[in-house]
Order: C-alpha cells, then structure tokens, then sequence
C-alpha cells in the first residue's frame, strides 16, 4: 500500500503555520474586478432584501423619515456570507481569516465609488484606480429612510449631507459651503414613496431639496387669501415678523382668480420703503424676482435636546452610546426590579 505524501493532521498544521498560501501582496491574491465591485455594493445594502432593514412596516410609517447608524460588523460579516460560497475546505478558511483584515481594509476604499458606477460616470477600472490614491481610513456611515408623499412627486430630489449646521440662506455651490457637505455614498428609490440615503460621516444637517427643473413662478393661496413672499435683490425670502403672509396679491374685479399685475407692481414698489433689500420695481425682471418660486427645502438638524452631544455623535445617538447604557450595572437592575413586578 502507498503511503499518502503527507498525513491530514500534518496538512492541516503546515496550513495553520501559513494560513495565507499567497501573500497579500502577490497579484494573484487580489480580488477579481467583478468581486471586489459585488461586494462594496453589498457593504452598501444594495440587493439585501427590505425586510431584512424594516423588519416591521409599522417602524416607517407614512410621512416618516429613520436616521440610522450603518453597523459595520453587520456589513462584513455579510460580506464574509457572500465568501463562504467559495470556501469548500480548511484551505479556504485559513486563506480567507489571514486575508480578511485586507479584503475589509479594501472594500472601505472601494465603496466610495459605487455610486459613480452605478451612474455610469466611468467604469469601474478607472474609478478604482483614482480612489485607491486615497487611503483614508473608513468613516462611519449613516443614512436614512424616508417614506413620503414627497418621494414620489419628486424622485429626484436633491439630498445633501453636512458636517455642522450651517444656517440659512444656504447656497450648495459656495465654495465655503462645499467643504462641509458629506460624501454621498448612496441614493437611491427602493419604492416610488420610498428612499434610502446612505453617507459617510456623521452629519448635523440634512437637507432635502426640490429638484431645480426650471424657474417657477408662483403666489402662495392660502386660508386666510392670496400671499406672496417679499424678496431681495438676489431671490432670497426677507422676514417679515410684523406680516409672516407679506403681500396680499390684489385680485381682478371682473375675475378674483386672475392677479392684478398692475396693482400688485403697485403694493410691492411700497413695501420698499420698509425693506429697502427689495429690488426697485422698474422692469419686468425685478418683478420676476419677486414673484419667484423656489424650490422647496427641508432641513433636518437633530433633535433639541441635542441627545448624545459630547460623543461625537452631532445630535445622533450612537450605538456605543446605547450599548454602555444597556450595561450600565443600574440600567441592569431597574429592568430586573421591572421583570420582577410584572411577574
């Protein structure tokens, strides 16, 4: 009988003194393009099912918006499920535990690009090899869900994160305003009334706009009569505490549906002498600056009570901060105390 080359328990242990088989650095211990990109989708949600995020509908009811801290354990460990596919023996599981420090260390770099790829702004190869130039580490990430009416009236709404509150007026393009707004790293439809964003960093504003499709014009109908907001020189809103409604727009006699363009010219060139910021009513384009429409803006700047300030958390409770207070020896005992009550 032929004697084996080597038994299976010396296999094993020259394998454990080398789980690696290739070093990390050779190129064929990298991953494959089409892999590397499958998984930075997947740390990034995309193609988990929806009940694995909602376990119930009653946790995003209608008119809701989530914010959520992305948990990275839970992100490789799912990345490490779509691996074990390929591991069919202890060779394979040694490999991966030795290279896992390295494939995650990647796919932190990596899933910056998935949006620039999934909007087709170059392929893959190409963003790869610009963002592998930056090797800073992997930030937290955060997001959240909305489901709203204003999801499906406007699928492409603009969604912008920030690192502090900035205040209004607040214009994107700025160049001191840029350096503050958080990488998107994903944005996308899971339903038409449903939308998950996904950033990284930890944000203090978050602002969803009206996609600028065109210039709108408009008046404001309201309960109490027909308004229009006064306006400065530059388009932006100016406060009015004495008349939050500002102008009332005069009406034709003949028809109250149809606006007195005359008359209302008329009311705004007097409102100038009480806000001097409002342009000169002596052509049709400062007109039209005043009865501008803008797109509709929402801001989300965390809660009052500014929970979790101190943690580095910007208004957002983390779950470290949550887990410390779980095992907090107090927290502990009143749970126990109320398990003992309801007994």
């Amino acid at each position: 009988m032929r004697l084996a080359f080597i038994s299976r328990s010396e296999s094993l242990r020259t394998r454990m003194i080398n789980p690696a088989q290739v070093e990390s650095t050779q190129p064929e211990a990298e991953m494959p393009p089409y892999m590397e990109s499958f998984l930075a989708h997947l740390r990034l949600l995309v193609g988990v099912p929806f009940e694995y995020l909602v376990a119930d509908a009653r946790l995003l009811p209608d008119e809701s918006i989530r914010f959520f801290y992305l948990d990275r354990s839970w992100t490789d460990r799912l990345a490490d499920g779509a691996i074990a596919v390929g591991k069919i023996g202890s060779r394979e599981q040694a490999h991966h535990q030795a290279h896992a420090p390295a494939v995650s260390q990647q796919l932190d770099l990596t899933e910056r690009i998935v949006r620039s790829v999934q909007r087709g702004m170059d392929t893959f190869a190409n963003l790869k090899a610009t963002n592998d130039q930056t090797t800073a580490p992997a930030d937290i990430v955060t997001g959240f869900l909305l489901r709203s009416a204003a999801v499906s009236g406007w699928p492409h709404m603009d969604v912008r994160a920030y690192d502090s509150d900035l205040p209004e007026p607040l214009d994107p393009s700025d160049p001191a305003v840029q350096p503050h707004q958080l990488l998107t790293l994903r944005l996308e439809l899971l339903s038409p009334s449903v939308m998950l964003a996904l950033f990284q960093g930890i944000p203090h504003l978050v602002m969803l706009e009206e996609p600028h499709h065109g210039v709108q014009f408009g008046i404001q109908d309201t309960p109490n009569g027909i308004f229009m907001f006064l306006r400065s020189a530059t388009g932006w809103q100016v406060p009015d505490s004495t008349n939050p409604d500002s102008v009332r727009v005069p009406m034709r006699a003949s028809n109250p549906r149809v606006v007195h363009v005359a008359a209302l010219r008329k009311a705004l060139s007097d409102e100038i002498a009480t806000h001097p910021t409002m342009p000169p009513q002596n052509g049709s384009a400062n007109f039209a600056v005043e009865v501008l429409q803008p797109p509709w803006r929402q801001r989300f700047e965390g809660t009052v009570d500014h929970a979790g300030e101190g943690q580095g958390s910007g208004g957002f409770v983390g779950g470290v901060l949550v887990a410390r207070n779980v095992l907090n020896p107090v927290t502990q005992n009143a749970f126990k105390a109320l398990i003992t009550l309801n007994k």
